[in-house]
């Protein structure tokens, strides 16, 4: 039930392709991969290497830093929360050790009821959030439509992306973009070496525009735009381009000045750049505390609001996590970005374990980071789900009052 899921999740940030030896770096003595062939090659880093890479991505290629403010939000301690049979604590140890977890938060009322590091990674310490990343591109665009840099959920995107004008995105609008209906053709096929997903980022840098500009722009339609879900990691990055073209900063600067800093983030954050343009790739790339990726949850929780002041347009939240389309799985969709459960919660969530997951109803957070033993599989879905639901049980079973 996964099968259709994972394969989205697995290419959502990375471009993969079966010609494993280019990819892994086995280029000709001569050749210097280029920046998208090294991002392509983490799929193909051991368990080693992802262990202590992933902790480290902005000393490894180019990236913007994400600056914090001098105040915290703060995440008091809340009454412990145990998991497993009778709160065993090795049950937890366990999970994390099974699949190479190295950080987990839970939250409740905006209290810090679990938080677990293994893997020699700590509380200040960055990691790497692969697609969570696109839950947060499509965050800014809610506040840049709340602060009229976005007109209209239905302006199309040839309106901030002139390059775009006479190919098959001109008329998709950004509420389709966001959903992932535009209706141009993508084979997201990480199998196939000659599929769209495995080209995206090949190409060589031209007329100074990124890399998925310069692919999407040759695209033809395939559906007309709304009628169909395709998802399509290129379009992640597009809407970062949207973001940046609308604000004049990058999306690095953007999130600084409207929710790292005024939120109360402990850290910086860095955000990897594209090298043919220098934007900041909307689709991957953020890496941040574990702590802050739980403040990024518990700031949705909030409503997407910063001392009382909306932040993020209410149009955008209430779409962003709400159903808006099917995917393979009857008890998950698919809104802005953001994956959607039936019970009315929702997450961001990467490949290779990273999550940031919003259950409304249980006032709870939970924040994960992680070097799975592969990027995703079907098994390692069904483990990530099942700590969730261990997650919830235990808040059932363990209740505390909410200090507000």
């Amino acid at each position: 039930m996964y099968s259709k899921i994972s394969r989205c999740l697995l290419a959502a940030v990375l471009c993969v392709s079966i010609a494993v030896p280019s990819m892994a770096g086995e280029a000709t003595p001569t050749s210097t991969p280029t920046i998208g062939q090294q991002r392509e090659a983490v799929l193909f880093w051991t368990q080693a290497q992802r262990e202590s890479r992933f902790r480290q991505m902005n000393a490894r290629f180019p990236s913007d830093r994400v600056a914090h403010a001098s105040h915290v939000h703060a995440l008091p301690q809340g009454k412990p929360l145990s998991l497993g049979g009778k709160g065993d604590p090795a049950w937890l140890a366990d999970y994390m050790a099974r699949y190479h977890v190295a950080g987990v938060m839970v939250l409740q009322h905006g209290r810090v009821r679990l938080q677990r590091y293994a893997l020699g990674f700590g509380p200040t310490q960055r990691w790497t959030s692969f697609s969570v990343a696109k839950s947060v591109t499509s965050t800014l665009l809610g506040i840049a439509l709340q602060q009229g840099y976005i007109h209209s959920m239905q302006d199309t995107l040839g309106t901030y992306i002139p390059e775009l004008r006479g190919t098959a995105y001109a008329d998709v609008t950004v509420q389709q973009l966001l959903t992932m209906t535009s209706g141009v053709r993508w084979n997201e096929d990480y199998a196939d070496a000659k599929s769209d997903v495995a080209q995206m980022y090949m190409g060589a840098c031209a007329n100074g525009r990124a890399h998925v500009l310069s692919y999407l722009m040759k695209m033809p339609r395939q559906w007309p735009a709304g009628t169909h879900w395709n998802y399509n990691t290129a379009e992640t990055d597009l809407l970062g381009i949207l973001v940046q073209r609308a604000t004049h900063r990058s999306l690095a600067a953007y999130l600084s000045q409207t929710v790292w800093k005024p939120y109360g983030m402990a850290s910086d954050a860095f955000w990897i750049k594209d090298e043919c343009d220098g934007s900041d790739t909307g689709g991957s790339g953020l890496s941040a505390t574990l702590g802050d990726y739980a403040r990024l949850g518990q700031f949705m929780l909030g409503g997407g609001r910063i001392d009382g002041k909306q932040v993020v347009a209410s149009a955008w939240l209430h779409g962003a996590i709400r159903h808006q389309e099917n995917v393979d799985s009857p008890d998950r969709g698919y809104g802005y970005l953001w994956w959607t459960d039936k019970d009315g919660s929702y997450a961001a969530i990467g490949i290779f374990g990273q999550m940031v997951y919003v259950d409304p109803a249980r006032d709870l957070v939970i924040a994960q980071v992680a070097a799975w033993p592969h990027a995703t599989s079907d098994a390692l879905v069904a483990a990530r789900r099942d700590f969730v639901a261990t997650v919830k049980r235990a808040v059932d079973a363990q209740p505390v009052r909410s200090a507000h």
